[in-house]
C-alpha cells in the first residue's frame, strides 16, 4: 500500500474516532488497519498515535501530519475534479445523503432519471433525518433542510422553504376554525421532532397582516420523528401542525386538509433546501446531479402550487 493510502487510512481513523469504525469504512479488519498505521509510522520514523487498550490520542507529530494530510486530500480531490471536467459525460460513484422524506419523495425519481441517462454512474442514496458528516462518511453531496451552520462546506440553494398552518376538516369541525393565534395555540398540535429539530413554535404576527412577529408555543400533544407519520396524524385529525410546503406530496384539496390563519404573517425562519458538497470545484457528476434535482423541483418549487394562491397568504 502506498504512503498516500496509508495517510488516508490514518486520517479516517482519527475522523471516525476508532480503528473499528475506520476499518469498517474500508471493508478491512482491525488488525490489517493497525498494521498499515504501524508501517506508516515506521516509514515516517515518528509515532502518530498514543494507543491504549480502548482509545488513542494524537501525538504532536500526528497532529501536524494530520493537518498536512487534509491538504493532501484537498489536492487529490482537485486533481480528480480537473480530470472529471474533461469527461464527456458523468461517470463513476456518486454517494448522496438526504433526509428521509426528501429522498423518498423528490430524490428517488431524479435518481431513476439520472441513472437512465448515465448508465455508467453508480449511485448510493443514504436516507437519514439525522445529519451525516459529509467528510468523515465520504459523501459527495448532501441535501439539507433548515439553516446552514458555519462550515467549510459549499452550499447551493435548491428551493425556498415556505410554511403553512394546516389541519384536517374533521379537526376544524370538532374545534372550530380558530380566528386568532391565541385560539390556535390553545388547540392540540402535531409536532415534528427529530434530533436537534423540533417544530413546536410558530413565529407569526399577533394580528392579521401585522408587521411585528412574535413566537408562540404549540401544545405538542403528539410528537413524531418523520414527515409521513406527521402528515398522516394531521389527516387523522389528531391536531393542527406547522408544515413546510414540501411536506405536501399532492395538492392540499386532495388531502382533506385546510390552511389556517392565512391572514396572519408567518415567518420563513430564514431556512431553505440546500445541496451541500465538500469542495468548491464540483465534479461533473455532482454538478449534473444537482442540475437534475433543480430541474425536477423547479423554480419556484412545484409544491408551492399545492396550496392555491399561496403567495397571497401568510403575508
Amino acid at each position: 500500500m502506498s504512503i498516500t493510502n496509508q495517510l488516508l487510512l490514518f486520517k479516517d481513523v482519527v475522523q471516525q474516532g476508532s480503528f473499528s469504525k475506520a476499518a469498517a469504512l474500508h471493508d478491512m479488519d482491525n488488525s490489517s488497519l493497525s498494521k498499515h498505521i504501524k508501517k506508516l509510522e515506521t516509514s515516517l520514523g515518528v509515532q502518530l498515535l498514543n494507543r491504549s487498550t480502548r482509545s488513542f490520542s494524537l501525538t504532536s507529530a500526528g497532529e501536524e501530519i494530520l493537518s498536512q494530510t487534509h491538504i493532501l486530500v484537498d489536492t487529490l480531490h482537485q486533481i480528480h475534479s480537473i480530470a472529471d471536467s474533461y469527461h464527456l459525460e458523468p461517470k463513476g460513484q456518486l454517494r448522496i445523503t438526504a433526509p428521509i422524506f426528501i429522498g423518498q419523495e423528490y430524490l428517488r425519481p431524479v435518481v431513476s432519471k439520472f441513472i437512465a441517462a448515465y448508465p455508467n454512474v453508480q449511485v448510493t442514496l443514504s436516507l437519514d433525518d439525522k445529519r451525516a458528516d459529509i467528510i468523515a462518511d465520504h459523501f459527495d453531496v448532501a441535501f439539507r433542510v433548515g439553516k446552514l451552520s458555519e462550515s467549510n462546506l459549499i452550499a447551493k440553494k435548491i428551493a425556498n422553504t415556505n410554511f403553512a398552518v394546516v389541519a384536517s376538516r374533521s379537526f376544524v369541525e370538532k374545534y372550530g376554525h380558530p380566528q386568532t393565534i391565541t385560539q390556535l395555540v390553545s388547540l392540540p398540535a402535531v409536532v415534528y421532532s427529530n434530533g436537534d429539530v423540533t417544530l413546536d413554535q410558530i413565529r407569526t404576527s399577533e394580528e392579521p397582516h401585522g408587521e411585528e412577529l412574535k413566537t408562540f408555543k404549540m401544545r405538542g400533544n403528539y410528537k413524531v420523528s418523520d414527515v409521513r407519520t406527521m402528515m398522516g396524524a394531521i389527516e387523522d385529525g389528531l391536531g393542527y401542525a406547522l408544515i413546510d410546503l414540501f411536506n405536501l406530496d399532492r395538492p392540499i384539496d386532495e388531502t382533506g386538509l385546510v390552511p389556517l390563519l392565512t391572514d396572519y404573517r408567518l415567518s420563513t425562519m430564514d431556512t431553505g433546501i440546500y445541496a451541500v458538497y465538500p469542495h468548491r470545484k464540483q465534479t461533473l457528476l455532482v454538478s449534473e446531479f444537482i442540475r437534475y434535482v433543480q430541474e425536477y423541483i423547479g423554480t419556484p418549487a412545484f409544491w408551492e402550487s399545492h396550496i392555491p394562491n399561496y403567495h397571497q397568504l401568510y403575508r
